[in-house]
C-alpha cells in the first residue's frame, strides 16, 4: 500500500509540474519559461499579440510564488524576468518588487488589483488554438500550471481575424513598428470592450449614446447677440471680401449639427446678463478675424508662432501656471502655499478694498491655502471693454494639498469660498466652458461636480483605483474627462446629469498628466508622463493616433485650435511642439528635435533651409547613444533653454500662449 500510494502522488505531481526534487518556487520557473520561450519562437504573425501575454503571466507567476511561502525564490523569479518589463510597466515593477510574503500582497494596493481581476487579452483565433495545443503538449514542463494561470487570472478574449476588418488584419500586424509593444486599448485590469465604461464579461457591445453636439444658446441670449452683431456691422461696416459679424455668426450657428446636441435642461444655468451677451460679440469678432488653420498643403506645417512667458528665480516652487481667458492675467500656484498673479499689461491690478496708502502694483498675492497649491482655473472671459461688460466678475480657483477647493474674486482679490470635501490633496480643478460649474479631481481617487454657489459638491464620479490627475470638461458641459495614474493609467468620461461614466479609455503605459477635447468635441486628446499623446475619437470610444516625440517626464499641457486640427503640446522636456491631427506627413518631410534646451525652433522645412529627411516616424538623439521616436504628425517643435513647460494655450485668435518656469 505504501509503495502504490507512493507511486501515484508522484504521478499527480508530474502531472502538475512538480517534481519530487523541486523547490515549491521552481514551477513558477517552468511555467513562464514555457510561455516565454513558445512567444519568442512564434510566427511573426502571431508574436506581436502574444507578446502581450508575458507581462500578465511574469506577474501571476511571481504572485503565486509568493503565496507559497518561498521569499528566496519569488525574489529569484523577480530579478530574472523584471528588465524586459521596466520600460513599459515602470510603476508596477516598482510596486511588486519588495514583496516577499503572503502578508506583504494584502497591503499592497497593486496586487490587491491584480489578485481581485481578470487581466483582459484579445488575441486571434489561430493565435489562441496555438498557444493551448503548445501547452497542453507540454503539461509535466509547466503547461499544467500555466492552465492553471490563465484560467484563474486572464480573460482572453477571441476574435477572428477575417472578420474584425483592418484592425487586426495582417498587413497592420506586421507594420505596426515602434507600436508593437504597446497595450491594446481593450487591454488590462479592468479590461473592457473598446470604449465601453462597463468592465463585466458579459457587457452588451452597443456603446452607451453620448450627445457631442454644442448646447444650444438661450433664445434671448441669440436675440440679443444677433441685435447688437447687427449694430457693431452698422457702426463699423466690413472690408472687401469680409462677412459682416452676422453673417460670421449664423454660419457658426447653421454648420452646428443639431441632432445629437443635448438639452438645455441638461444643465441648467443661471440667465444671462450684459456681460454674456458682451463675450458673445467678442468671441464672434475674434473668430471672423482669427488666423485661420486651413490643414498642410503639400506637408508644409501650419505658420504658428508661441508667445512664451518664462518666470525667473522660482528655485523650482512652481507648481501650475494659468492664463486668463482675456489674456490680461497670469496666475501661478506655488510650493509655499500661495498663488500669485501678474497683469500681463503691466497695469496695476487694485482693489476697493486697498487702503489708501497702498502702493499699486502690477502683481498680487492671494494667501489661504495650508498647502501647496497645485491647480488653477479662470472663469470663462474674453477681452471685452469694461463699459459693455460692467463691473468686473472674474473669478479664480484653486486646489491644493490641504483638500480644498477656493474661490476668488478678481476684483478685491479675496477668498469667497472654501469648498471642503476631498480626503486628500486636489490635483486639478477646472471650470466649465459656461462658467457657474467646476470640477475637481484628488488623490482620494474621486472627481466632484460643484456649483459655486453650493458649498457642497452636486456630483461624486467614483470609478478610480488610482488617484484622479486630472479632469477637463466637454465644450458643451454636459460630460467631464478624468484621467488616473497607478496601475488604471486610463481616462473615464463621466455624465454630469447621472453621474455615472459612459465611456472607458485605456492604452496609456504612464499615468495621465493632462487631457484636452477637441472644439467640436468629437476628440479627445490625453497625455502621460511617458511622453506619448493618444487621439481617441469619443462618439466611437477608439484609439486614433499615437504620438510620439516628447522626452520623459510628462505632458503638462496641451490644447486645440479653433478648427481643431492642430494640437499644441508643452511638457517637462522644454519644447513646444505642435501636431496636425488632419492627416499624417509625407514620409520625406522633416522631422524636429526630442529635447529643448538650445533654444532654435526646428520644423518640417528643416534647418536654414535644409530639410532633415526620415521615413515614417523618425528619430532624434536623446542623450547618449538613445534614439527618440518623433511621429510624422509632428509638424513643429520650440524648444526652450531649461525651461519645462507647465502651459500651452491657443487663444481664440488662433495664437499660441505659453508658461514656464526657467530651471538653471
Amino acid at each position: 500500500m505504501l509503495r502504490r500510494e507512493s507511486d501515484y502522488h508522484e504521478r499527480q505531481s508530474q502531472l502538475n509540474g512538480v517534481r519530487p526534487d523541486d523547490n515549491p518556487g521552481d514551477k513558477y520557473f517552468r511555467t513562464y519559461n514555457l510561455v516565454k520561450q513558445w512567444v519568442e519562437s512564434a510566427l511573426e504573425v502571431h508574436k506581436t499579440e502574444l507578446k502581450r501575454l508575458l507581462w500578465p503571466m511574469f506577474v501571476y507567476c511571481f504572485l503565486d510564488c509568493v503565496e507559497e511561502y518561498v521569499p528566496k525564490e519569488a525574489e529569484r523569479f523577480f530579478a530574472s524576468y523584471r528588465k524586459q518589463f521596466e520600460t513599459e510597466h515602470s510603476d508596477d515593477i516598482r510596486a511588486l518588487s519588495l514583496l516577499r510574503y503572503p502578508e506583504h500582497t494584502r497591503v499592497n494596493d497593486t496586487a490587491q488589483i491584480y489578485l481581485n481581476n481578470k487581466y483582459r487579452v484579445t488575441l486571434s483565433t489561430a493565435a489562441f488554438s496555438t498557444l493551448i495545443q503548445h501547452i497542453e503538449a507540454n503539461e509535466i514542463f509547466g503547461g499544467t500550471q500555466a492552465l492553471v494561470t490563465i484560467q484563474k487570472y486572464f480573460n482572453i478574449v477571441t476574435v477572428d481575424r477575417a472578420a474584425s476588418g483592418e484592425d487586426r488584419s495582417l498587413a497592420k500586424l506586421l507594420s505596426q513598428g515602434a507600436d508593437d509593444d504597446m497595450p491594446r486599448e481593450d487591454e488590462g485590469i479592468p479590461g473592457h470592450k473598446p470604449g465601453s465604461a462597463n468592465t463585466s464579461s458579459n457587457a452588451p457591445d452597443r456603446l452607451i449614446k453620448v450627445n457631442l453636439g454644442q448646447l444650444p444658446m438661450e433664445p434671448e441670449l441669440m436675440e440679443d447677440v444677433k441685435a447688437e452683431l447687427a449694430a457693431e456691422d452698422a457702426a463699423n461696416p466690413p472690408g472687401p471680401g469680409r462677412n459682416t459679424l452676422l453673417d460670421e455668426f449664423e454660419q457658426r450657428i447653421k454648420c452646428e449639427p443639431t441632432d445629437d446636441a443635448p438639452s438645455r435642461d441638461t444643465l441648467p444655468l443661471p440667465p444671462s446678463l450684459a456681460r454674456d451677451v458682451a463675450m458673445e460679440v467678442q468671441r464672434v469678432k475674434e473668430n471672423r478675424d482669427r488666423f485661420r488653420i486651413e490643414g498642410r498643403t503639400g506637408g508644409v506645417a501650419p505658420a504658428l508662432s508661441v508667445t512664451m512667458f518664462t518666470f525667473h528665480n522660482t528655485f523650482d516652487s512652481l507648481n501650475c501656471i494659468e492664463f486668463s481667458g482675456d489674456y490680461t492675467l497670469v496666475a501661478v500656484g506655488t510650493s509655499e502655499s500661495y498663488i500669485r498673479i501678474w497683469s500681463l499689461t503691466n497695469e496695476p491690478l487694485t482693489s476697493p478694498l486697498d487702503p489708501s496708502t497702498h502702493q499699486p502694483s502690477s502683481s498680487r498675492r492671494l494667501i489661504g491655502h495650508s498647502g501647496p497649491v497645485y491647480a488653477l482655473s479662470f472663469s470663462p472671459s474674453l477681452a471685452i471693454p469694461q463699459a459693455e461688460g460692467g463691473p468686473d466678475t472674474r473669478l479664480l480657483l484653486s486646489g491644493s494639498q490641504d483638500g480644498s477647493v477656493r474661490l476668488w474674486s478678481l476684483e478685491t482679490f479675496t477668498c469667497l469660498v472654501a469648498y471642503n470635501g476631498h480626503a486628500s490633496p486636489v490635483w486639478d480643478v477646472r471650470f466649465s466652458p459656461h462658467g457657474h460649474y467646476f470640477v475637481s479631481a484628488s488623490a482620494d481617487r474621486t472627481a466632484r461636480m460643484w456649483s459655486t454657489d453650493h458649498i457642497s459638491p452636486l456630483r461624486l464620479f467614483v470609478g478610480h483605483d488610482s488617484d484622479a490627475e486630472c479632469a477637463i470638461w466637454h465644450p458643451n458641459s454636459t460630460y467631464v474627462f478624468t484621467g488616473s495614474g497607478g496601475v488604471e493609467r486610463n481616462i473615464r468620461m463621466w455624465d454630469v446629469n447621472r453621474g455615472t461614466a459612459v465611456r472607458l479609455f485605456t492604452g496609456h503605459t504612464g499615468n495621465i498628466t493632462s487631457l484636452a477635447c477637441s472644439p467640436n468635441g468629437r476628440t479627445l486628446a490625453s497625455g502621460d508622463d511617458k511622453g506619448d499623446i493618444m487621439i481617441w475619437d469619443i462618439g466611437s470610444g477608439r484609439l486614433g493616433k499615437r504620438l510620439r516625440g516628447h522626452g520623459k517626464g510628462g505632458i503638462w499641457s496641451m490644447d486645440w485650435c479653433v478648427e481643431g486640427t492642430v494640437l499644441v503640446s508643452g511638457g517637462a522636456d522644454g519644447t513646444v511642439r505642435v501636431w496636425d491631427i488632419q492627416g499624417a506627413v509625407p514620409t520625406d518631410q522633416g522631422k524636429v528635435v526630442a529635447e529643448g534646451g538650445q533654444g532654435t525652433k526646428v520644423d518640417s522645412v528643416g534647418v536654414n533651409g535644409v530639410g532633415i529627411v526620415g521615413g515614417g516616424a523618425a528619430t532624434a538623439r536623446k542623450g547618449k547613444g538613445k534614439e527618440a521616436v518623433v511621429s510624422p504628425e509632428q509638424v513643429s517643435a520650440f524648444p526652450t533653454k531649461k525651461s519645462p513647460v507647465y502651459k500651452v494655450k491657443f487663444t481664440e485668435s488662433n495664437l499660441v500662449m505659453a508658461g514656464g518656469a526657467y530651471l538653471p
